[in-house]
């Protein structure tokens, strides 16, 4: 045994020394030149210089023959050149056996870490993950190692190109991954998913492996043999990554590398790390720290982009646009954060299935809902409550994802010390259903149905009341693997109305509504891997009643009134192509043509021709009957942009577009009120028409984890709807004689430094820009300063924002927020004079004056549960405090006389820093 024990040993230390020699000895390379010679001739010829052995079934091999001439070329490299372009796979194990196998590689190694249990650490990985993850990760493991046959099987593949089609979607939810990268390195061909998480990627047939790649989901891949044109769908699982690991995610490099320019993507984890007030995640406010968009006051959440006004801004939810996306006047975003997928912003390139506004597109998404299990989500703040419920309708074909949120704000107006304001009362609610359904793998319908409502009382006798609701109905359809199409049927019903009920004697109700109905059709075919066409058409029919006074209770005096109806339809047809010319340039073109109808029944006012459209020159009224054309707009709008690659992460971008828009918002407010009149294109209110060209230079930095971009941009608008000073918009009979068509002019340049990864991530951005007005007759004695250019109402040329999130822990993270912007403008009156005995105010030249100058600094602490999968409920809680410094912003500057002295004054809405906690869970 003494002796035993020694020579074991030294047996064993032998025995490691030689594996470890041979691992590290250098690898001996291999020359050769075969000529119709045999398989087993080319083994006999490898394993006599290397001290590699072959295994594998002789009989598949003996008709085979190789044409082969190597020098000097690695073992690997050499099997590579026989087996490119066959169904047959090769596997290298640690001891230099080769085995070559049919359609399906022999795996020699099991998984780093397979039977090593990790331990749950401030790494962020996770102890456990239950049987069920378990079982999908080899599932998932499986798929990747697998070949992948796609197409008509042949012997014999023949060169060319073929295309894949299939979805991407998430293995635990089943919902898609938008915005994926699908690619293969060689030759470098690549894709992304659409909203629907679909891809077609056309690349060489034979062996090829097949990436994909998506932010905040595990990278993974598929081992391809590809015959022809076929069908490959793909599951991703989230990753959780440890905090000092560097990951460069998919998608990063897309602000350099895409033709887009002034396209920005949100996800709802960019919203929820953005503290609000009240605590409530906002999407709309979390658009507002972006560069180029604005908004008047605190207390609105109308965008104001480039130089637009806020009904240049066509929002979309699921396909169905919202006329007003906001709650209590602008405190709250109308959207349930919990039900939201991403958001994607387009305010340079326009995509050409777009139209009806100039300023930009704001297409917002929810969730499908989990097609594999049932699960709820909600969150309690002090004046906001919501619940989220999801699951299977039917496992892995239909899901439906129910959200509503309402709030409890009352507790708080009763609380204020000012007697008026206590009797007050303000409360919303909104419900959100979406089902999402697959027929078959070419068939795909989802339906989506939205409503909200809002009430707010005033000194407990004026009652503001306004709704909104949608619905949508998208069909989704592949033809073949080159041409896939979208079918979409949409109604939005926006109204409001206000009734006062203090004194019966004056008692009424205003109600006004807009309807709209519209279809459409968005269709895509690749012509080629550099080639693809998007082309469509869509119609849309609106129907307004722009207001209805009427005396409230027997009592009342009011004399009723009702505007007419308004009727018109709006058709466009589309086609756009985005070619990559080579690997540095890529160019987008396309073009829209847009017809717009004014139609009857109505009556239409006359005027003197020649005289202004004035109240005391009108001589009569024309009728027209029911389906009538009354007036009829159209025309082409154009849409390009360049991409040139400098080099691989620095790029230079230009672009062009039209638009026509045939709706327009009437408003002498500052903000978006629920009383603003609503009024279609018609004789006398043209269209309006921008076109805005921009450039841009876009670097990425640190491996795409850093991107910088610097755009600068001039948009001209024709027949800008201004209004008459004086005037009153609400039950106005010649609204035409009270607004002003006026040139505007916008220009600015835009700087951003955004990085999404990492313990610190967060975006910084500067805008400065201005947006000027003039009215096209410029002698009319209403054209405001003198017929000179002039500052809109949102003109604000400087703002500054700093959005910043460190993660100290997968659990704890801190958001610190800042804000400036230049003061906005307003008319002050600076004089008195009298007429006819009469004193009047004298009013400066339009926005010459500005208020002070805003800013504001905001923080929070998130703090989220353990990251167990399996328990009851996941759990976090958010403390945040807006406006931290307690600045008194001016929202609006105003101006009272009393005894003969006219007094100014400035409104803050938050004067004083707001606390809040929020209690988020999921199960």
């Amino acid at each position: 045994m003494k002796i035993l024990l020694p020579l074991m040993i030294l047996f064993s230390v032998g025995l490691f020394s030689r594996d470890a020699y041979a691992q590290s000895a250098p690898e001996k390379k291999i020359t050769m030149r075969l000529d119709s010679a045999r398989f087993n001739d080319f083994v006999k010829q490898v394993e006599s210089q290397t001290g590699y052995y072959f295994y594998y079934d002789a009989s598949k091999f003996d008709s085979l023959t190789l044409d082969l001439n190597v020098k000097d070329l690695a073992i690997r490299e050499v099997l590579d050149q026989v087996f490119k372009g066959s169904e047959f796979e090769y596997s290298i194990d640690a001891q230099k056996r080769i085995y070559i196998t049919q359609g399906q590689r022999i795996i020699t190694q099991l998984t780093p870490g397979l039977f090593e249990p990790d331990l749950a650490g401030d790494n962020g990985t996770i102890a456990y993950s239950g049987p069920e993850n378990d079982a999908k990760e080899r599932l998932l493991s499986t798929a990747e190692s697998k070949l992948h046959e796609i197409g008509i099987k042949k012997h014999r593949i023949t060169p060319g190109n073929s295309t894949i089609t299939g979805y991407v979607r998430n293995a635990v939810t089943g919902e898609p991954v938008i915005g994926a990268a699908v690619f293969i390195t060689s030759p470098s061909i690549g894709v992304t998913t659409d909203a629907l998480g679909l891809y077609a990627l056309t690349i060489p047939r034979g062996k090829q492996i097949v990436h994909i790649k998506s932010t905040g989901m595990r990278e993974t891949q598929r081992q391809v043999m590809l015959y022809s044109d076929g069908k490959l769908d793909v599951e991703m699982r989230e990753s959780v990554i440890a905090l000092k690991e560097v990951s460069v995610k998919a998608g990063m490099d897309k602000n350099v590398v895409g033709t887009q320019m002034g396209t920005v993507k949100l996800t709802i984890k960019n919203l929820k790390q953005v503290p609000t007030v009240f605590g409530e995640t906002d999407l709309l406010r979390t658009v507002l720290t972006l560069p180029g968009i604005k908004s008047v006051g605190e207390n609105s959440t109308g965008l104001n982009v480039r130089g637009g006004s806020t009904d240049q801004n066509l929002i979309q939810y699921n396909d169905a646009v919202i006329y007003n996306p906001s709650h209590l006047f602008g405190f709250f975003s109308a959207f349930n954060p919990d039900v939201l997928k991403d958001v994607e912003l387009y305010k340079s390139t326009i995509p050409a299935k777009f139209g009806g506004r100039l300023a930009s597109v704001l297409d917002i998404s929810s969730r499908d809902g989990n097609k594999k299990k049932f699960m709820a989500s909600g969150g309690i703040g002090l004046v906001t409550g919501r619940l989220t419920l999801e699951g299977p309708l039917v496992k892995d074909k239909t899901s439906f994802l129910l959200g509503g949120r309402s709030t409890y704000s009352s507790w708080l107006i009763k609380r204020l010390d000012n007697e008026n304001y206590n009797k007050s009362s303000a409360s919303f609610y909104d419900v959100n259903l979406h089902i999402s359904h697959e027929i078959n793998e070419k068939n795909s319908l989802f339906l989506t149905g939205y409503i909200s409502d809002d009430r707010f009382r005033l000194y407990g006798d004026t009652l503001y009341t306004y709704q909104n609701q949608l619905g949508s109905l998208k069909w989704k359809h592949t033809f073949n693997n080159r041409l896939y199409s979208v079918f979409t049927a949409a109604h939005t019903k926006y109204q409001y109305a206000m009734g006062a009920a203090g004194l019966p004697l004056n008692s009424f109700d205003l109600k006004s509504d807009i309807n709209q109905s519209n279809f459409k059709a968005d269709l895509s075919y690749v012509l080629h891997p550099k080639h693809t066409l998007d082309f469509g058409l869509s119609t849309i029919y609106y129907k307004l009643h722009p207001g209805s006074f009427q005396p409230k209770g027997t009592e009342s005096l009011i004399v009723p009134d009702v505007l007419e109806a308004e009727q018109g339809t709006e058709s466009a047809i589309y086609i756009e192509d985005k070619f990559e010319v080579n690997p540095r340039l890529s160019i987008t073109a396309g073009i829209r043509y847009s017809f717009y109808q004014y139609l009857g029944p109505r009556n239409v006012n006359t005027y003197v021709p020649g005289l202004p459209i004035e109240y005391i020159y009108q001589n009569g009224v024309k009728e027209y009957g029911s389906g009538k054309k009354i007036k009829s707009y159209g025309g082409p709008e154009y849409r390009a942009s360049v991409r040139y690659s400098v080099f691989d992460n620095l790029s230079l971008k230009v672009s062009y577009n039209t638009l026509r828009q045939y709706i327009h918002l009437l408003t002498n407010t500052m903000t978006v009120s629920p009383t603003d009149i609503w009024k279609l294109s018609d004789n006398y209110v043209k269209p309006q028409i921008g076109d805005q060209i921009s450039v841009g230079l876009y670097r990425n930095f640190r491996g795409n984890k850093i991107e910088v971009s610097l755009e600068g941009y001039y948009k001209n608008i024709q027949n800008f709807l201004d209004y008459k000073g004086g005037d009153s918009l609400i039950m106005n009979h010649n609204i035409e004689a009270a607004v002003l068509n006026t040139k505007a002019k916008a220009y600015g340049v835009e700087f951003m430094i955004k990085k999404m990864t990492g313990k610190l991530n967060g975006w910084l951005g500067y805008t400065y820009a201005r947006t000027l007005l003039r009215a096209i007759d410029r002698d009319s004695p209403d054209a405001p300063n003198d017929g000179n250019f002039y500052p809109s109402n949102y003109d604000k040329p400087h703002d500054f924002t700093l959005i910043s999130n460190y993660r100290f822990s997968h659990r704890v993270s801190f958001s610190f927020n800042f804000t400036y912007s230049t003061g906005r403008p307003y008319t002050p009156p600076i004089g008195k004079y009298l007429i006819d005995g009469s004193q009047r105010v004298y009013y400066a030249d339009r926005n010459q004056f500005r208020i002070p100058d805003y800013y504001r600094t905001d923080v929070s602490l998130n703090l989220e549960g353990n990251h167990r999968i399996k328990k009851l409920a996941h759990s976090s809680w958010t403390l945040a405090v807006y406006n931290v410094l307690g600045r008194k912003n001016p929202t609006s500057v105003y101006f009272q006389t009393v005894g003969g002295k006219v007094s100014g004054y400035q409104l803050s809405i938050f004067g004083q820093p707001i606390p809040t906690i929020t209690y988020n869970f999921r199960f």
